[in-house]
């Protein structure tokens, strides 16, 4: 790209754009040689350790929206044919970028876009486009494809219409999962699409089935993206003169989306253009589990909504059950988001932090729990989400009773904070949240982490009521006698 019509093409788009498009043409100039040094600065970890984990994790780095480095300069590579540039890769202005870099003009980007998420169109291949020019749909295909990356291994449908969805991974590795939860009012209320961001996780949270395979592949931007395009092809080829069929999209599948950060944050960028998929910023929801920095610049750079996974009230048991309370914990969390909300400018549906509360019968379900809550929902305006806990083979943790979840809820609503109660969907197929993956799998198999030990007051009371127990089965026992 000449200096001087991009300096044009930057005046002519918003600060966000041009900011963009500056991005695109400053990274072709990065060495490549620096991956390793980037990915341990990103990990925080040694130079050895770095080279390690780009042994194991796909293109040699943390962050595998990561550039190629080629003659079309520095675009996302398809991982399925690294001679190809990923397209669902990437933002409207990197299209605008790329076309011009090639020699061709930049309106053709909403060609392009309309082709790849438009409804009725979702176009597989390049040279399907029929609408433009053969040399132009020739040129494009030898160095570009609209493939995400993703083949459909199978579909697994719940009595409540849930469909867990599973994808081989082109590039190796295994099957990474999504699920398409359909509306409970007949088509007419919300359907949610539910995507993956990482094959396993290394957040370690000890409720959590994902959890049990460690982290094992980043996914690229385009195979996030690609899941949204998958779900809504197949619920809109159902009924193509419905309502648009999928109205949100949420990344609480495989993976804590902030520690793949720049694939999630592009993929947000690409699911809520206008001239794309064109989904509300308000109904896009990233969760994460605590990454405090990843979080802050997710809040700065992107329209997205945010989500944090809570799930404790307290240090002592947060640092259990979900370890990045270790490094984040949660005067750090609260703080920052305290600093955040309301967010301005992001719309009235993002003045509240959603906080995502597993509920883990005897671990977090008690009053002083709730009268906690509320003292965290003084300091940040937000709203509560209780969730049932979904059990899974070896888990050692049980669901608060229905009774219990209500009782919680209302103390909550009474002190003033606003409260909702998600009910499990699709649990039966493995569907529900926090059932996602396949420890065993063999492909990049690796030990499951380790598990967390309880804290001592939980240990010695456990140990208290044993003994307790064992005494009275003694009395009675010579009672008997």
């Amino acid at each position: 790209m000449h200096a001087s019509s991009a300096s044009l093409r930057c005046g002519r788009l918003s600060p966000g754009a041009s900011f963009l498009v500056r991005g695109f043409r400053d990274r072709r100039r990065a060495p490549c040689h620096v991956a390793s040094a980037r990915l341990a600065s990103q990990a925080d970890v040694s130079s050895d350790e770095a080279a390690r984990r780009g042994e194991r994790v796909a293109d040699a780095n943390l962050t595998p929206g990561a550039r190629g480095f080629a003659d079309d300069g520095d675009v996302p590579r398809s991982v399925a044919d690294d001679g190809k540039v990923a397209l669902k890769a990437m933002r409207f202005e990197e299209v605008e970028a790329y076309l011009e870099s090639i020699g061709e003009r930049p309106g053709r980007a909403s060609q392009l876009f309309g082709h790849m998420y438009r409804r009725g169109k979702f176009t597989e291949r390049v040279r399907d486009m029929a609408d433009v020019s053969a040399a132009f749909r020739d040129k494009l295909a030898r160095r570009a494809t609209f493939d995400g990356d993703l083949e459909l291994e199978s579909v697994k449908l719940a009595t409540d219409g849930t469909r867990k969805i599973l994808y081989r991974l082109k590039n190796g590795g295994g099957v990474v999962e999504s699920v398409l939860i359909p509306s409970e009012t007949d088509g007419t209320g919300r359907t949610t699409v539910c995507v993956s961001s990482q094959l396993g996780c290394a957040m370690n949270c000890q409720f959590c089935y994902t959890a049990k395979m460690g982290l094992r592949r980043n996914l690229t931007t385009s195979q996030i993206v690609e899941q949204v395009v998958r779900a809504k092809r197949m619920a809109e080829s159902e009924d193509p003169r419905a309502a648009p069929v999928v109205t949100n999209v949420v990344f609480m599948g495989m993976g804590e989306p902030l520690h793949n950060i720049d694939a999630v944050l592009a993929a947000v960028d690409i699911l809520t253009d206008p001239r794309g998929l064109a989904l509300s910023h308000n109904k896009v929801t990233v969760s994460t589990s605590g990454l405090v920095p990843e979080m802050e610049r997710y809040l700065r750079e992107s329209r997205g909504s945010l989500a944090v996974s809570l799930s404790a009230t307290t240090d002592e048991i947060r640092s259990w059950i979900m370890p990045i309370n270790r490094k984040y914990n949660l005067e750090r969390l609260i703080g920052a988001l305290a600093e955040h909300f309301p967010r301005k400018g992001a719309g009235r549906h993002q003045r509240q932090v959603f906080f995502e509360y597993i509920m883990l019968a005897g671990v977090n379900d008690s009053s002083e729990d709730a009268d906690r809550l509320l003292d965290i929902a003084r300091r940040v305006p937000c709203k509560f989400n209780l969730i049932y806990f979904n059990t899974h083979e070896g888990s050692e943790f049980r669901c608060s009773d229905a009774a219990t979840i209500e009782a919680f809820r209302e103390r909550l609503t009474a002190g003033g904070a606003a409260c909702t109660i998600r009910r499990s969907r699709g649990d039966e197929e493995m569907a529900a949240c926090g059932q996602l993956g396949s420890p065993d799998a063999p492909e990049d198999w690796k030990p499951a982490p380790p598990r967390m030990r309880k804290p001592r007051r939980l240990r010695e009371a456990e140990e208290g009521a044993a003994e307790g127990a064992g005494g009275s089965e003694t009395v009675a026992a010579s009672a008997r006698g």
